[in-house]
């Protein structure tokens, strides 16, 4: 890993980046994958709809500012990683056609007290649109390599013999907002990390060496090649649809079906351990509090918690989220 260094930043200091266009085709192309609500895949469909246009997902959003980050923050280089993410908020839909870009300010610098061959380093980073409009924001942190010091050595990885998960075919009845149970957790069934899929979506989104090339990989401390965290999170999106899907038919046939609209953001998300090659994840979603919108007549917000383990029953993934949800029928 080279290229980029802890010493490289100073608290306060602001570095832009850009722009970025998107097009209708790779929005619809994401979604198509991991995140298939109605206003991200089709104009007709999307009128109908809470939001009322074609928008491009939030988790692609999410991606749009790593590629940045990545080419401008990183000067095209190779981190350690993050542990993750204080706080996400999504305050605009990304259009077919914007350009991006990105501000990031350097929030804060500390030296790791247990790893002294790393230090980490708080970034407050806006994407912004070709109107000058805020977009997103996010508060997170990256580790990055100390200039000089002696790495540890990398992480021993044994070898994984990944197999297929089988598609789950339980279905449960969904609530409109108002009547949904808090605590209890849905089970989103399990997701097979494969070496293609994780460099697939390393090099539109997250063009980092331990994501890319496994020889590579096994010369940072991760010892292996491992998905990007945001790879990860929109998992947890394909799974909650694949999932919703069987609730969705299973509810129609005695009623209506409760819509779900874009979510405001997030918050506390960690990447607790890195997500290999070969590895199982099981999600799981749980509703921990509901409130009715001031805003919105008919719809409420919903605050869910999520979490996903590897075929250890090692936790590596958890998030605590924001939706609207229809709160009656």
């Amino acid at each position: 890993m080279t290229g980029i260094a802890f010493e490289d930043f100073t608290p306060g200091a602001v570095i832009e980046g850009g722009p970025i266009t998107v097009t209708r085709e790779e929005l619809v192309a994401f979604a198509r994958e991991f995140d298939p609500q109605p206003f991200h895949l089709d104009e007709t469909a999307a009128e109908a709809t809470f939001v009322g246009q074609l928008i491009g997902s939030g988790w692609q959003s999410a991606g749009f500012g790593m590629r940045l980050l990545q080419k401008h923050v990183f000067r095209g280089a190779t981190s350690m990683g993050s542990p993750g993410v204080l706080q996400l908020r999504w305050l605009r839909p990304v259009l077919p056609g914007d350009t991006l870009g990105i501000s990031v300010k350097v929030d804060s610098c500390r030296a790791s007290n247990t790893k002294p061959d790393r230090g980490f380093v708080r970034f407050d980073l806006t994407l912004r649109n070709g109107r000058d409009e805020a977009v997103m924001t996010q508060a997170f942190t990256v580790m990055f390599a100390r200039r000089g010091a002696t790495p540890l050595p990398p992480r021993v990885v044994n070898p994984i013999e990944p197999s297929a998960p089988a598609e789950g075919t339980d279905a449960v009845q969904l609530d409109f907002l108002a009547d949904a149970p808090i605590g209890v957790a849905r089970d989103l069934g399990h997701h097979l990390f494969t070496p293609e899929a994780i460099v697939a979506y390393a090099k539109a989104y997250d063009p980092q060496a331990f994501h890319l090339d496994p020889a590579a990989a096994r010369e940072t401390h991760f010892g292996a090649l491992c998905a990007s965290g945001w790879h990860t999170a929109a998992v947890w999106m394909k799974r909650l649809h694949i999932t919703r899907a069987r609730d969705m038919a299973l509810t129609a046939r005695s009623g209506p079906v409760p819509q779900l609209g874009p979510s405001p953001g997030f918050r506390d998300m960690r990447w607790l351990a890195p997500v290999y090659a070969g590895d199982t994840l099981r999600y799981a979603c749980a509703l921990t509090a509901k409130r009715r919108s001031a805003s919105r007549p008919g719809w409420g917000l919903a605050t869910h918690h999520n979490t996903a383990v590897n075929q250890h029953g090692t936790k590596v993934f958890e998030f605590t989220g924001s939706v609207f949800w229809q709160w009656e029928g």
